[in-house]
């Protein structure tokens, strides 16, 4: 009898430990997500200024437009910001990309131009990179918030202070179709 309590303690310790590394594991591949988005947000942010510089000298009347880019570029990395308020200030500046790229419309020696092309290429591959890791990110974390919510992980979670992550959403603007004007 003593035997049996003995092998059934060591089971359930190994339940135990099994499961709390399942969470661990869950927990950092939700961060390393996170992490993959923000490689791709420093990438567009670092490029931006050379973007604009191009554009400067092609569209010197439209100040505006630069001015918007440069200052949601500035309010990206805010260190109060939680993850919604940064991911909201990159979509601010997703916006301001947009009317940017409808500037060569009207400056056709703008559309022509290598270096311009060349960097509207790399933000657009940056864009869809973003897009796709903000995916990842979001599967990682309904896959981790699941597993501290079922049974019999949801005890482990709570007793070692696991807690649920949120998931990036779009905010009602993004919903709504894009609107370029000047």
């Amino acid at each position: 009898m003593l035997i049996g309590i003995i092998i059934a303690v060591v089971v359930l310790a190994l339940l135990w430990i099994l499961g709390y590394n399942s969470l661990v594991k869950h927990r950092n591949w939700a961060e390393e997500a996170w992490a993959q988005i923000d490689v791709q947000l420093k990438r567009r942010h670092d490029m931006i200024p050379n973007l604009v510089e191009i554009v400067k000298g092609y569209a010197k009347h439209e100040q505006e437009t630069f001015e918007k880019i440069v200052d949601a570029r500035n309010r990206m990395f805010n260190p109060g910001n939680n993850r919604n308020d940064e991911m909201a200030a990159h979509d601010q500046l997703s916006q301001s990309l947009k009317s940017l790229f409808a500037l060569r419309e009207d400056y056709p020696e703008l559309k022509a131009n290598e270096n311009f092309l060349r960097l509207q290429e790399d933000l657009t591959g940056i864009e869809n990179k973003i897009a796709y890791s903000r995916q990842s990110y979001n599967s990682s974390v309904m896959h981790y918030n699941t597993k501290i919510q079922t049974i019999p992980s949801n005890i482990i979670a709570s007793v070692h202070g696991f807690q649920r992550m949120e998931l990036l959403e779009a905010r009602e603007e993004e919903r709504e179709n894009v609107k370029i004007s000047f």
